[in-house]
């Protein structure tokens, strides 16, 4: 489980990169940490930035169970959580 679960995130992780590439978005990825991908993002794209990466997390795999996706912001690790 543990296994496809990164493989999951890989795939996300690739998807969500190459959208911030094409879409001349204010953000980049900054490091992947177990099942979390940390961005850097200017503060007037953050919901820009949170809703397509949402979308693009919980569309990485087909399962018969949804993947649940949420996402946090703030100036540090601790105010994104």
């Amino acid at each position: 489980v543990q296994g496809s679960a990164a493989d999951i995130n890989k795939k996300a992780m690739l998807g969500v990169g190459g959208w911030l590439a094409q879409d001349a978005v204010d953000a980049y990825i900054v490091m992947q940490v177990h099942d979390e991908l940390v961005l850097e993002v200017a503060e007037d794209a953050v919901r820009e930035v949170s809703d397509e990466l949402c979308r693009r997390m919980a569309g990485a795999a087909e399962l018969s169970v949804p993947l649940l996706v949420e996402a946090g912001s703030g100036v540090n690790w601790d105010e994104a959580h």
